[in-house]
């Protein structure tokens, strides 16, 4: 059988407490993981969900949105599990304006809480996994690492740049036994994209390029993120994986 287990595997998992970081979280630790929840907001329903299931789980309280506790985090994640082997970088926000009208604060806000916070929390979990000669790092990129979208200049920009930084961190880490990759969510029914299902025309607009026809669920997201922390994916790296419902076929 393929190895798709994750007994014994620790996992570092970011923005944890809802959506897609949720169900990421869950599937791991069903999946046999240990799981470490990092962000600001309180976990308290991801906690329960991974108990319920009889996994076992540790909250580490931070706020992404600097890259000032990453260090803390991946300690706080050895200390709490007795090490990592998974890096899962999901936390992420988005801001809207017209191009004209968009501001350096909402710029530098979404870059350094996706891309930023996002390189040097690798960078801080890496050099435990390359010590053990053993890891996973899977990047939450986006549609929008390959399209520009709509008045989300800087989501794009971060984006793109979680495509990048994936591919770079895969060549230089491979050598080391360490696999960076990244999942390209299509349109998901969760907090972020509530705007989009609320506007009955982008809404209408979406779902007809969709060819599954209907917005992802967070759980579409969970197969995937399971397979690239698995023994199954260890010859696959550099690689940025759309689960998007057809979107980018059509």
């Amino acid at each position: 059988m393929i190895d798709f287990s994750l007994s014994g595997r620790r996992a570092l998992v970011t923005g944890a407490n809802t959506g897609i970081g949720q169900a990421i979280a869950v599937a791991l630790a069903a999946a046999g993981a240990d799981v470490a929840l990092a962000g600001r907001s309180e976990p308290a329903e991801t906690l329960r969900l991974i108990a319920d299931a009889g996994g076992k789980a540790v909250n580490i309280a931070a706020d992404l949105s600097s890259i000032e506790p990453v260090e803390r985090v991946v300690a706080e994640t050895v200390e709490g599990l007795g090490g990592i082997d998974i890096l899962v970088n999901n936390a992420g926000i988005i801001r809207r304006n017209d191009l004209a009208d968009f501001t350096e604060e909402d710029w530098d806000a979404v870059v350094d809480t996706n891309l930023k916070s996002l390189f040097f929390l690798s960078q801080a979990a890496a050099r435990h996994m390359v010590a053990q000669r053993r890891g996973k790092i899977v990047n939450i990129a986006s549609l929008l690492s390959f399209q520009g979208g709509i008045r989300v200049p800087s989501y794009a920009a971060a984006k793109s740049g979680v495509a990048g930084v994936t591919r770079a961190m895969a060549n230089e880490l491979a050598p080391s036994g360490v696999q960076v990759n990244a999942i390209a969510p299509g349109y998901i029914a969760t907090n972020n994209t509530a705007a989009l299902q609320a506007d009955e025309t982008r809404n209408r607009q979406i779902l007809e390029r969709i060819p599954t026809g209907r917005w992802g669920r967070p759980e579409d997201i969970a197969g995937a993120a399971v397979f690239l922390a698995s023994p199954a994916s260890d010859y696959l790296t550099g690689q940025i994986i759309a689960v998007d419902g057809g979107w980018m076929a059509r």
